[in-house]
């Protein structure tokens, strides 16, 4: 106790040092005129400091580069691969695709790319900064989206230290979804409309036609572009829920009324999201593909979340204390944010990839009921150390917030992201600063070898691994399948896991569409059937994955080539038990899924 007294008083004084006249660093006095008192002005150095703003922004560089692997971990599906191709097909095109142009089984086909924006800008990006561009621009989204988040929680709690320990908590059960990307722009879409609308719930109704605007914007960006009209219709339907729950006419009418600005808001977001190449075709195409009961069985982030996940750490403790605030809510007849928050919080569970946005929405309900405990529990009957430490606590957090709540340039932040700059295209850029695929999961030794043994128009490869061939071998060569599950159809993905799995009639999924080359990770089950096979030989091994052409194309491909150290001591090379390693086929056939 005594240190912690000790410690507070020094950060009074170093305070009083930033406000006063007469510190080290020189303000001006504080005046009196016309009889009220001027708030004294903090000097201009104090501006140039890091605030809590800025830890915000760095918050999610230090988890992307401390727990994620860093570059390569933005990189962690094929999916980067592709959208980067089509954004360079529409620059070179001008246009944007309405078929098919990567694959070689569904060629010409209807094909709906509706992240079009993204990959034309990301595109752009990757044309002239290369992969480095992409993941440093999809940093920057992500970085923002805790920006706006944590700005919205301290305005709405009042303390930016309660603030900033929910967004650590946000930060971490939103890491579970961050890649480069378009869906991390429905992430900060997502926040600036939750901002927008809490601050149009407080009464500043006219930003709500900023709503529309938004929302066009972000149709073209990403599909996610429906969960602006939940949020929104969260807002409406919490209000018309109180309508119903008032005792009196009045308070019935007062919430009637607050709620037609959000369902005409709502309206007029429909429409603007009808502004896309495709018109009503895409929210045809949208819906049909989210009630796809396929999808939820058998693509990893539509199924139910895994308590198992290291993210659990950050996402427990917010279930727990968003069920908590949302019975608060319901207590304080807030139904808004009581809606927000079981609502995203049953889709979280159900669908692991609503994660993000749940932590998201429970973060400013939480952070007004723990703050509001603090401030109550001085006064409250429990221990007077309880009360005694609450009340230090409080006096603490408000005279740090009153600190922090002056201006600053966020110099920190910008100097971090320069600093990123300079190592991602660094000559010998640090490992976690080398914007590539992580060579221990892709085959970027085998798609060399691939390229000096010359094109093979019928490569047969999983669905991750499509969307990375893809990146590095289009043009010359198209994919039997890739991530695009809304493209392929639940048949198509049947079939393709039938091939993977080994499954009876798997050869003639491959036969029919005259596959010439098999590229594997080292573990799936059919690398070790087609050991077996005579068939098939072998004519390339690194360890991570293998390279298989049909026995008259191997006879005319020279010996095979392997990477894998001489004596075994690597993996056996005969065919065993193997064990699956790529997350995408699991016990359960899972896949991988598009943006």
């Amino acid at each position: 106790m005594q240190i912690l007294r000790r410690n507070y008083a020094k950060w009074r004084r170093v305070r009083e040092l930033f406000r006063s006249s007469d510190g080290a660093m020189g303000g001006t006095d504080t005046a009196i005129e016309s009889g009220n008192m001027v708030a004294p002005k903090p000097h201009f150095a104090v501006r140039l400091l890091p605030s809590l703003t800025d830890v915000a922004f760095l918050m999610p560089l230090a988890f992307v580069f401390l727990r994620m692997g860093g570059a390569s971990g933005m990189l962690g599906d094929g999916d980067t691969g592709w959208h980067v191709r089509t954004g360079e097909w529409i620059l070179a095109n001008r246009r944007v695709p309405s078929q098919d142009i990567f694959s070689y089984t569904k060629a010409g086909q209807p094909w709906f790319a509706w992240e079009w924006l993204w990959d034309l800008a990301f595109g752009w990006l990757h044309e002239h900064g290369g992969m480095a561009a992409v993941i440093l621009a999809s940093l920057l989204v992500i970085c923002a989206t805790s920006v706006v988040v944590f700005r919205l929680v301290r305005r709405q709690c009042g303390s930016a230290m309660v603030a900033i320990a929910i967004m650590f908590f946000v930060t971490g059960g939103s890491a579970i979804h961050w890649l480069a990307r378009p869906h991390l722009f429905t992430l900060l879409f997502a926040a600036i409309f939750y901002s927008l609308l809490e601050r149009v719930h407080e009464g500043e109704t006219r930003l709500l036609w900023w709503l529309p605007a938004l929302t066009l914007v972000w149709t073209n960006l990403h599909g996610g572009f429906f969960v602006g009209l939940i949020l929104v219709g969260a807002y409406a339907g919490g209000e018309l829920l109180r309508a119903l729950l008032e005792s009196t006419e009045e308070a019935r009418k007062q919430a009637l009324k607050r709620a037609r600005p959000y369902i005409a808001a709502g309206f007029a977001c429909t429409l603007a999201s009808f502004v896309n190449p495709y018109f009503y075709h895409l929210h045809e195409h949208i819906f049909a593909y989210l009630t796809d009961r396929y999808q939820y069985k058998n693509i990893m982030e539509f199924q139910s979340f895994n308590f198992h996940h290291p993210v659990t750490v950050f996402f427990e403790p917010m279930l727990m204390l968003g069920l908590a605030a949302a019975v608060w809510c319901v207590a304080r007849r807030d139904y808004v944010h009581a809606l927000l928050i079981t609502g995203w919080a049953h889709l979280a569970l159900v669908t692991v990839r609503n994660t993000p946005i749940f932590m998201m929405v429970a973060a400013v309900p939480v952070a007004c009921m723990v703050q509001r405990l603090i401030e109550d529990l001085p006064g409250s009957n429990v221990a007077s150390w309880v009360r005694h430490l609450a009340a230090r606590v409080g006096r603490f957090a408000a005279d740090f917030g009153e600190t922090d709540g002056i201006p600053r340039l966020h110099l920190a932040s910008a100097a971090a992201a320069g600093l990123l700059v300079a190592l991602f295209y660094a000559p010998n850029a640090p490992a976690k600063c080398r914007a590539e695929y992580d060579a221990s999961h892709y085959p970027a030794k085998a798609v060399e070898f691939l390229r000096k043994a010359g094109p093979s128009n019928t490569i047969f490869t999983d669905d991750t691994w499509g969307g990375y061939l893809i990146y590095r071998l289009y043009p010359a060569n198209k994919v039997f399948i890739d991530s695009r599950s809304d493209f392929y159809g639940a048949s198509f993905d049947e079939k393709y896991l039938d091939v993977m799995n080994a499954r009876y009639g798997w050869e003639k999924n491959l036969d029919r569409y005259h596959v010439n080359a098999i590229l594997l990770p080292v573990g799936v089950p059919l690398a070790a059937t087609l050991k077996q096979s005579p068939r098939w030989h072998a004519i390339y091994d690194d360890g991570v994955a293998i390279l298989f052409r049909a026995a008259d194309a191997a006879a005319k491909g020279g010996n095979q080539v392997s990477a894998v150290r001489q004596g075994g001591k690597d993996r056996d090379r005969e065919v065993t038990k193997t064990e699956t390693r790529d997350l995408t086929i699991t016990k359960s056939t899972t896949r991988s899924e598009p943006s």
